[in-house]
């Protein structure tokens, strides 16, 4: 590439405010905790060990979710797009008016309103699964695909997604760490204060993450020009969006990806548990050494974007996960070295959750060179009907394989192939899935000197739409 055409693409400059960003951090930790602890990391646990729901049910209640799971994304994703309100925009409305709704049913999570008999459990897990998703579709496409509305350049994403990350990250950190604190042992939900406990917090934590995603509503940057635009049809907006190659290449390697994570966020309390055999305070170090190895490393990924550009960034954090599973299979059977193994998972997942949005926002800002629209919310709709079924794949493969090596729930002591059948699960076939995941992204074509011409002209062409849209209200004395 020549130095003239290097000097125009660095010379766009994007500044956010950093309430924006604040606001999107906001937004992104809210939604990541609620959605992590109920979708991704505690209610297979909770249902399976702590009430009592048999292997069978729990894996039942995953599978028949799936249905749900892959219709209302991009149906919602659609209505989303078609939003067109001038005083709040496309994507307030949803943060704003679902808060409320969203933190209620994330308290509801926890309190089985049914009865406490297996069929009762079995479809209060189905019913809790169906409503929560709904508002957590509503608030997370939006917050998927923020940062392709917020910015346009690598640096100035990549600067968004370091308070977005944060923001994920410590919400899981906290899904990881509350559960292991107050769920894991071997006292029945009956005689455990401590469940009490986890749910006067679960309480709390739903009130303040509500109050969070309204006040934020009112600092996220929009695209309002994007309002005036004739959206696409449902039929054309799925043609299209399935025609766009990248798109389909990263979807591939996400899908695969995302059974891993769900596998490990799902499996993670019954490592802790059997395996470790590890409650209480202690039960937290091998999660917060994971987890601070994911903030100190969210600054070193992104020096690396800038240094070796996103595709290759993103490869490499994909290797070094799945070389971390295998050293996790090989040392992590004990409570030492097991420190070690999560040390180096957390190293590896920081990267992919500081590009995992960015390689998104590409493959959006492609559409709209494609089709002359910005789509956010129709593309995180389609990637979460292409990839929501990994949240009900992943818990129902892993209570597959250690059910197979003689996992039961009702047992006060496992037997002893129930350790190795737990390692396989939570590492081996991560590591397997994950490295696929990596070689497919050799594929992704949105990379080099020219991907980054066409990303300067897309950004003329946004200052272009904007100038219009702002003439627009001058003349409608708006302005």
């Amino acid at each position: 590439m020549s130095s003239n055409t290097k000097s125009d693409v660095e010379s766009i400059e994007e500044e956010i405010p950093t309430s924006s960003k604040l606001a999107f951090g906001g937004i992104s930790f809210t939604s990541g905790f609620f959605s992590s602890l109920v979708i991704a990391t505690t209610f297979t646990y909770f249902y399976n060990v702590k009430l009592g729901l048999n292997i069978f049910y729990t894996g039942l209640a995953w599978l028949i979710f799936i249905a749900w799971n892959m219709i209302n994304d991009p149906l919602i994703g659609f209505i989303q797009e078609r939003t067109g309100s001038e005083k709040y925009g496309r994507r307030v409305p949803y943060i704003r008016f679902g808060a409320p709704i969203y933190a209620a049913l994330f308290i509801l999570s926890w309190f089985p309103i049914f009865g406490n008999t297996e069929l009762a459990l079995f479809f209060n897990l189905l019913f809790m699964l169906y409503t929560f998703d709904t508002l957590f579709t509503m608030i997370g496409l939006i917050s998927y695909s923020l940062p392709a509305e917020m910015a346009i350049t690598e640096k100035a994403r990549s600067n968004l997604m370091v308070f977005g990350a944060i923001g994920s990250a410590f919400s899981m950190l906290l899904s990881f760490v509350l559960p292991a604190l107050f769920l894991t042992g071997d006292e029945p939900i009956q005689n455990d204060p401590a469940v009490s406990i986890f749910r006067i917090i679960m309480i709390i934590f739903g009130i303040i993450g509500g109050i969070i995603l309204f006040i934020s509503s009112y600092f996220i940057k929009e695209n309002k020009y994007a309002i005036t635009e004739e959206p696409l049809g449902y039929k054309d907006s799925l043609v299209e969006t399935l025609k766009n190659k990248p798109f389909l290449i990263f979807e591939c390697s996400n899908f695969i990806f995302l059974i891993a994570q769900f596998i490990l966020t799902n499996g993670v309390l019954y490592y802790i548990d059997f395996v470790l055999d590890l409650s209480g305070i202690l039960s937290m170090v091998p999660l917060l050494l994971f987890f601070i190895m994911v903030f100190l490393f969210f600054p070193v990924y992104s020096r690396l974007i800038k240094k070796w550009g996103l595709k290759r960034t993103f490869i490499f954090c994909l290797f070094f996960t799945s070389g971390a599973f295998i050293v996790g299979f090989i040392i992590g059977w004990n409570f030492g070295l097991a420190i070690i193994a999560m040390i180096l998972m957390g190293i590896g997942l920081s990267g992919y959750w500081i590009t995992n949005q960015m390689i998104m926002a590409d493959i959006i800002d492609n559409d709209e060179i494609l089709t002359g629209k910005r789509r956010e919310t129709s593309y995180a709709g389609m990637n979460a009907l292409l990839t929501k079924p990994t949240n009900s794949l992943a818990p129902w493969l892993f209570l597959l394989i250690i059910g197979a090596f003689g996992f039961d729930e009702s047992l006060f002591v496992q037997p002893s192939s129930v350790d190795l059948g737990i390692m396989i699960g939570f590492t081996i076939v991560p590591a397997i899935l994950i490295l696929i995941s990596a070689l497919i992204m050799f594929k992704y074509p949105l990379d080099g000197s020219e991907w980054r011409q066409q990303k300067k002209k897309l950004h003329e062409i946004h200052l272009e739409k904007e100038k219009k849209f702002l003439k627009k209200l001058e003349e409608e004395g708006k302005l």
